[in-house]
């Protein structure tokens, strides 16, 4: 016999491993419940715990993998996007007139690493006209911060020894972002678009995230603000949580049994394992 533990109706986009019974005939057997808005379904997952030994772990100095792997979107998860609350502003426009005028792929490119900077320059209106580029990255460096209470849960979160990579649609400007925030300091800018030539939703991009982190697909957390990335998350057999606040965030990764309390230094990080993962 199983139980499932539910979150509230607000939060739309968790999926839920079952909490099995002590006296469950089999702890290796997970099963996986989708919430959503319009159903709820439960998946049956009978892939076994066995984690190969030879991991590439960022996180070399951990004697054992602790799971869940925890997989971050960047912009507007982590990160404040100043693309829809400064960039319009920058060119003298609304957001309308600016998604109006704008080359309705350049971005798309640009994020894919098909085109460098200076091309996205040349085609980022749909007429060609000239900007100032240094001053749009000035204009996003400048609005480029961490979004209330997410630093400090990155923090619990490394000191709780989790594994944690950024899994995020954006341009080289990440560097950018590396360089006024240092997002390395908890995670690893592991799968970037502009890397990959992927972007978020596409399943390749999800598939090529689990080859290289070689660990099952319900062995890891995706946290994303949009729902449709979160969707082709659960569909690749990931774990999903779509970010609404770092309150309900919190709370989403608590459900998991994701323990981001400080550790002892003395502590052995193999002992805090989230109690729903292999």
């Amino acid at each position: 016999m199983t139980t499932a533990l539910l979150r509230p109706a607000a939060i739309l986009s968790l999926i839920l491993p079952l909490k099995l019974q002590p006296n469950s005939p089999s702890l290796s057997n997970k099963m996986v419940l989708n919430i959503n808005a319009n159903n709820v379904n439960i998946i049956n997952n009978n892939k076994g715990n066995k984690i190969r030994s030879n991991l590439n772990s960022y996180n070399s100095g951990i004697r054992k993998r602790k799971l869940p792997v925890l997989l971050f979107d960047v912009m507007d998860t982590i990160v404040r996007d100043p693309f829809y609350h400064d960039v319009p502003a920058f060119f003298g426009m609304s957001m309308k007139e600016l998604i109006e005028c704008k080359h309705p792929t350049a971005w798309i490119e640009f994020e894919r690493g098909l085109i460098d900077e200076t091309e996205l320059a040349g085609k980022f209106f749909k007429d060609g006209r000239p900007f100032d580029l240094e001053g749009l990255k000035s204009c996003m460096t400048k609005g480029y911060s961490y979004i209330e209470g997410v630093e400090e849960l990155l923090h619990a979160l490394k000191q709780s020894h989790y594994e944690m990579h950024a899994f995020t649609n954006y341009p080289i400007w990440y560097e950018l972002i590396e360089d006024k925030l240092k997002l390395s300091t908890y995670l690893s800018w592991s799968f970037c678009s502009c890397v990959t030539g992927k972007r978020k939703p596409d399943p390749d991009f999800y598939l090529e995230v689990l080859r290289h982190l070689d660990v099952e697909p319900a062995s890891c957390v995706f946290i994303d603000d949009r729902m449709t990335n979160v969707e082709a998350a659960m569909d690749a057999g990931i774990v999903g949580i779509q970010f609404q606040n770092v309150t309900s965030l919190r709370q989403d990764l608590a459900l998991l049994g994701i323990d981001f309390s400080l550790n002892k230094d003395n502590e052995d990080p193999a002992e805090h394992k989230a109690e729903y993962f292999p």
